[in-house]
């Protein structure tokens, strides 16, 4: 089984955070179109016939897309892909995009069976700090709307951190996301990202800088409210009540094949990584003439068992060392012992971090890396 990832480039406006590839000009959108479209025909081997398990548009925000364009490259992907066995359709939204019922409905009969929903946050000082496009109001309306048109499969997102929350508010958002009685919740820590619109205004004072001690207790009382509200923290950032796992998402932690479409989107076969240039009118003018604009790499062995290390670390089925081969499991025994013991466990090979390690996922995963030469040892 395998999945696809469709990036939509477009955006109603920047937030501040962000630092995905999108562009706030829809003039592009017809010939964008037409180049996914030519896209899809021209990668429909690269699954090699394996069945399609999940479908995620992701952006930018694919719900600026009309349902006539939906059609078009929903027609599109079944013409060339199996989709019968189909698990999964996932389309990311913005609240704000919600409020049309006829909208939500010509989704749901092209197959969409799950949304996920742009929140942030429930207060007003925390969505014009991110500039955020929509209200809290929206926030609460646009869960609502989704689940009366038939919609249950939802997960939201949720930022903490903000120097605009403090600890009691981040208590109420939690609140209201468990009052909305969504099955999937998404929770980050905000992020200053290099050249974003947030990086700069921080720099210029112009906005309040992330307080790394914050975001840590929000991370607690994330844990604390997940676990007593019957949610399972299957992934660092997310969170499911039970049969409600992500399946798209959960795939790329275990390493399945994915395609990934559009510009910025990357693609994984199993041993070559490949990227699509994020720029739209290089992809638009490259598909014109029947080609795509991509980079690609090939992992090395080496490559391959780190990537395993860091995104197993993150999920609740840890990663089990002795996978590896013996050289190389011996060899991240040695090595963790430089970790705190508090921070993970062990178990009949079995390597899991605590909640103390969730702080430190990446750091103890790269203290864990190995290099080729290792490799070449087994």
């Amino acid at each position: 089984m395998a999945g696809i990832y469709i990036h939509i480039p477009f955006c109603k406006q920047a937030c501040n955070y962000c630092n995905f590839y999108f562009s706030t000009s829809l003039q592009n959108k017809v010939q964008f179109i037409e180049a996914l479209l030519a896209e899809i025909e021209l990668t429909k081997s690269y699954l090699e016939a394996e069945p399609v398990e999940t479908i995620y548009f992701g952006g930018g925000t694919p719900t600026l897309l009309t349902i006539e364009d939906w059609r078009l490259i929903i027609d599109a992907l079944g013409s060339v892909y199996a989709l019968h066995h189909l698990l999964e359709f996932t389309i990311e939204a913005n609240p704000d995009d919600l409020k049309d019922r006829k909208y939500l409905s010509g989704l749901a009969d092209l197959g969409v069976n799950r949304f996920s929903i742009g929140i942030q946050s429930f207060f007003e000082d925390d969505l014009r700090y991110m500039n955020r496009a929509h209200t809290a109001t929206e926030a609460t309306e646009a869960v609502k709307r989704v689940q009366d048109a038939g919609f249950s499969n939802i997960t939201i997102d949720l930022i903490y951190g903000t120097p605009t929350m403090n600890n009691e508010q981040w208590l109420q958002n939690l609140g209201t996301a468990f009052q909305l009685n969504v099955p999937h919740i998404s929770a980050y820590a905000l992020t200053v990202e290099p050249k974003t619109v947030l990086e700069n205004k921080i720099r210029k004072k112009q906005l309040a800088p992330v307080d790394d001690v914050q975001s840590a207790k929000h991370f607690e009382i994330l844990l604390s409210e997940m676990k007593k509200h019957g949610f399972e923290q299957y992934e660092i950032s997310n969170f499911a009540k039970p049969d409600a796992y992500a399946i798209h998402n959960s795939n790329y932690w275990l390493g399945k094949k994915y395609l990934g479409l559009g510009p910025s989107a990357h693609s994984y076969n199993g041993t070559i990584r490949s990227w699509n240039v994020s720029n739209n009118l290089t992809y638009i003018n490259s598909l014109r003439k029947g080609q795509r604009a991509f980079e690609q790499e090939t992992l090395t062995p080496a490559q391959a068992v780190n990537e395993k290390i860091m995104t197993g670390l993150r999920t609740k089925w840890g990663v089990n060392i002795s996978d590896f081969g013996f050289q190389i499991s011996n060899l991240m025994r040695r090595n963790l012992k430089t970790v705190d013991e508090h921070c993970y466990t062990l178990e009949n090979d079995l390597l899991r971090l605590t909640d103390a390690g969730k702080l430190y996922a990446d750091g103890i995963a790269a203290q864990l890396f190995i290099d080729d030469e290792h490799i070449s040892l087994q």
